[in-house]
């Protein structure tokens, strides 16, 4: 949540706490609204649970760790909680999810669409060879800065200029590049890491390979190699399509004239894997602040919320859950 205190020097939920990840000083901060997905969740458990008399049937509150992944060499989320038994005993007829959205919807706003709604999520790493050299004799060597500068160019080709464009979206980034440690020096290796996100298993297969040939050609064109690797991630998220027919009018109840269809979003979730398991149905609420100036997207360290779209949460849930459970 938003720290309130009006004279406060610095709200502990913004980027001035520092700790190290991956190696690297990076600043902290909260900025994806999963505390917000937390609050929502406990709000609806806490009317659910004073009404649980009245209730037709069971509810499961699944709460989880790390959703954006977990750090290396541990495991988190929803893959964690399905793999330690989270439906063994109990596997739910249908489960739903929401995700707050503070940039392109104003608080009291519900999207939701059927099928695809949130992206395959794939992470890939590509480390360039070349040779070393003193960077003021480079044709001594092989400059594998160079190379990755092309290969980070030309992985953009490949959606703009190698794919149907009249397809399924598809998005290539690339997050992180590091190679050397001295100006005058042209290092032996360079590293580079991103995601892609795709909404077709054939496109995101496609890809994979095209971004190999990529990599590889452009390093072999300049006397280097590429070493590629591509972890399969977070699957897509597809909502069940007699799932989301039957919930729309509860959700339209809710919002009024404020719902409306949700567009694909090359976002992920690991919602997707519950999903996979059970019918599922997820949502986006809106969240964005009434200001324009103070919308930021999920993920940028600005990121901040309307709050007024947490009992709106709340609400939402309660009804779907009461509606599914009621046979409306």
């Amino acid at each position: 949540m938003r720290c309130r205190l009006p004279k406060t020097p610095a709200c502990p939920s913004r980027p001035r706490v520092r700790t190290s990840f991956n190696g690297q000083e990076v600043g902290v901060a909260h900025a994806c609204g999963h505390d917000a997905h937390v609050a929502i969740l406990m709000g609806t458990a806490q009317v659910l649970a004073s009404m649980k008399d009245e209730l037709e049937g069971t509810v499961m509150f699944i709460f989880q760790p790390a959703e954006e992944g977990a750090p290396a060499d541990e495991e988190g989320g929803a893959e964690l909680k399905l793999k330690e038994g989270l439906f063994n005993e109990l596997t739910p007829d249908a489960v739903f999810g929401l995700h707050v959205t503070a940039a392109a919807a104003p608080a009291g706003t519900l999207m939701l669409r059927s099928g695809g709604v949130l992206a395959f999520s794939d992470v890939f790493s590509i480390k360039v060879n070349g040779q070393q050299t003193h960077g003021g004799l480079p044709w001594l060597g092989t400059d594998p800065v160079v190379l990755s500068s092309q290969v980070v160019l030309g992985l953009q080709s490949i959606v703009s200029r190698q794919l149907d464009a009249t397809a399924t979206p598809s998005v290539i980034s690339v997050g992180t590049i590091h190679g050397g440690v001295r100006q005058n020096i042209i290092p032996q290796s360079v590293e580079m890491t991103g995601t892609i996100r795709t909404f077709s298993p054939e496109v995101r297969e496609q890809i994979h390979q095209k971004i190999a040939r990529t990599a590889e050609h452009i390093a072999q064109s300049g006397g280097g190699t590429a070493e590629v690797h591509i972890d399969p991630g977070y699957p897509a998220t597809i909502n069940d399509a007699g799932l989301t027919l039957r919930m729309i009018p509860t959700l339209k109840r809710v919002a009024g004239d404020n719902f409306r269809e949700a567009e694909p979003r090359t976002a992920a979730d690991d919602f997707a894997f519950y999903a996979q398991q059970v019918p599922g149905m997820f949502f986006m609420v809106g969240a964005a602040p009434e200001d324009p100036a103070k919308r930021f997207p999920n993920h940028n360290p600005k990121f901040s919320i309307d709050e007024k779209a947490l009992p709106i949460g709340v609400k939402a849930m309660t009804s779907v859950a009461l509606d599914f459970l009621s046979g409306s």
